[in-house]
């Protein structure tokens, strides 16, 4: 593949701070202003497919757990324009330090095979896909413990569940 080996992009992290995420690239360049991702699309290289598949084009962002914008665990950090969509309570999601993994990344460990399966899939993840991982990173906020955390970590290491 021609072209930077990493990828960088713009994310809201704490308190809606943006940050720069790091990871491996996976797509080729210019993606008409779709941030949607969907399994077998043309803008995925071969090798971007398998790295996507194994989430190693995640293995950057080690870096950015080490600069603090992000922890191991927690809600994955969202671009910009879902930033501003939280509503009420939904916003103590941003008093969390984003996740490399977390609870909604293991429901959603197959995301992009699900949105594959739809007709619109920017649609579809916009009214419930996000939504549901609104729910789910609000729940990770109120009830998350270290131990819960450890188990998330395994889980995403050893088996993940995802959505059927």
């Amino acid at each position: 593949m021609p072209g930077a080996v990493l990828f960088t992009q713009k994310r809201s992290g704490r308190y809606g701070k943006l940050f720069t995420i790091y990871k491996f690239r996976t797509m080729t360049d210019g993606h008409g202003g779709n941030t949607i991702s969907v399994k077998g699309e043309s803008r995925i290289t071969p090798l971007g497919a398998v790295l996507r598949r194994y989430k190693l084009d995640e293995l950057p962002e080690l870096w950015n757990v080490l600069t603090g914008d992000m922890s191991f665990v927690g809600p994955r950090p969202d671009m910009p324009e879902y930033f501003n969509r939280l509503k009420g309570e939904e916003k103590k999601i941003l008093e969390l330090r984003p996740g490399i993994t977390g609870p909604a990344s293991l429901k959603y460990a197959n995301e992009e095979e699900l949105l594959a399966t739809v007709e619109d899939p920017v649609k579809y993840n916009d009214e419930v896909v996000w939504p549901d991982k609104v729910r789910i990173n609000l729940d990770y906020y109120h009830n998350r413990t270290f131990w819960g955390d450890i188990s998330i970590i395994f889980q995403t290491i050893f088996g993940r569940s995802g959505v059927r």
